[in-house]
């Protein structure tokens, strides 16, 4: 990745989406579809990350009380809604993702996997959890996503976001902002998506249909937000 970072001069005057498709010539989503590997590597690095994410939410089980079923998209092997289910026996939990993703996962107690694409459709649920989902996505796809969670709950129902909310340096935690911009350039660089700040987000929210939000920082510079219909 760090040899594809010296080719951003490169991508601003092309067409490409990405640095990453710039030097390699294919998108980061297309290149690990073709590769179990780095499929199997990309997901075990977000079941690392739900690890620290258990620190952050035993602060946040509020946002789990009165909830019956969620989705949780793009959830990999699991291991968040794993964590949830412990924390929660009389929730029932969907993962989504891809076929391929979860063909090998089999139901267990409250725990089910769907094969599925975010893009189509996502099960429906009382509540759809996004962690670190539309921080790899541009503008235009992240407005799809959320216009299919908001098909997918009850009028009463909303969508968890565990994601970056970049906000005024005095704002924030000494050192995050640093962190969060240079997050930032790595989601442009790889994926040709961006963090995004607090106004960016609430017009994301607008464009797909929702009225209202909430944000909590959690953990780091991670940011947890509940948006609804």
């Amino acid at each position: 990745m760090i040899g594809a970072t010296l080719r951003m001069g490169e991508w601003i005057r092309g067409e490409e989406s990405s640095v990453f498709e710039t030097a390699l010539g294919v998108s980061f989503w297309d290149l690990i579809h073709k590769s179990p590997e780095m499929m199997s590597s990309f997901n075990e690095s977000m079941a690392g990350d739900s690890q620290m994410v258990n620190v952050a939410l035993r602060d946040c089980s509020f946002v789990f009380e009165g909830i019956e079923s969620i989705v949780d998209v793009g959830g990999g092997n699991g291991t968040t809604a794993k964590i949830i289910c412990e924390a929660f026996p009389e929730l029932q939990f969907t993962v989504l993702d891809l076929p391929p993703v979860v063909a090998n996962f089999n139901t267990s107690g409250n725990l089910k996997y769907v094969g599925g694409d975010m893009f189509e459709s996502i099960p429906q649920a009382d509540a759809v959890l996004l962690k670190w989902v539309l921080h790899d996505w541009n503008d235009e796809d992240c407005i799809k996503i959320l216009k299919n969670c908001k098909k997918s709950i009850s009028e009463k129902g909303k969508v968890i976001i565990i994601d970056v909310v970049i906000n005024n340096e005095e704002q924030d935690e000494d050192e995050m902002t640093p962190i969060k911009l240079l997050s930032d350039i790595n989601m442009a660089a790889i994926f040709g998506a961006k963090e995004r700040s607090e106004k960016e987000w609430k017009q994301l929210f607008i464009e797909a249909g929702f009225n209202n939000y909430k944000i909590f920082p959690i953990f780091g510079f991670r940011s947890l937000i509940e948006i609804y219909p």
